[in-house]
């Protein structure tokens, strides 16, 4: 609509409005053309890993105890094996001594030990050229055992 100025001239001065009905039209036709496809798009599909699935352990890992207060203690993981206490400073040697090239090392940490303890036992390893490394966890499912009864105490064996 004209405006009239106020100094008394008459004359009309035009109005600095964006008329946003022609993006709103523009919108809406996106909008419908995004719902229209997104349904026909596939996302990647992964094979995730169960825990369930892997019923064999392909080669007997050795395994590498920390204890709640520190200790480090060696054992092969079958039956009637023994753990055997170690010094810090010997668990390198110790482990190559044990080990070929494929034959795992785990690291069975009690659940009280600090994660830096636990970290630094994984680097030394790793530093030192043992590849084959991982965590050994329980899959059994203790955590939720335990906080309804007490878990009776497990001994290590010399």
């Amino acid at each position: 609509m004209p405006s009239v100025r106020s100094n008394g001239r008459a004359g009309r001065r035009m109005k600095a409005d964006i008329n946003v009905v022609p993006y709103i039209d523009v919108m809406l036709v996106l909008l419908v053309i995004f719902m229209v496809t997104a349904p026909l798009i596939t996302p990647g599909l992964i094979n995730l890993p169960s825990v369930g699935q892997a019923s064999d352990v392909p080669a007997t890992p050795l395994e590498v105890q920390i204890s709640e207060d520190g200790q480090l203690a060696l054992r092969m993981r079958e039956a009637g094996a023994t753990l055997q206490d170690i010094p810090r400073d010997q668990l390198v040697d110790q482990v190559r001594q044990r080990i070929t090239a494929e034959t795992p090392v785990v690291i069975a940490a009690d659940g009280k030990v600090p994660y830096e303890t636990v970290v630094k036992v994984m680097d030394e390893l790793r530093s030192n050229g043992v590849t084959r490394l991982g965590l050994l966890v329980d899959q059994g499912g203790a955590a939720a055992q335990q906080s309804t009864q007490p878990a009776p105490q497990q001994t290590r064996g010399r």
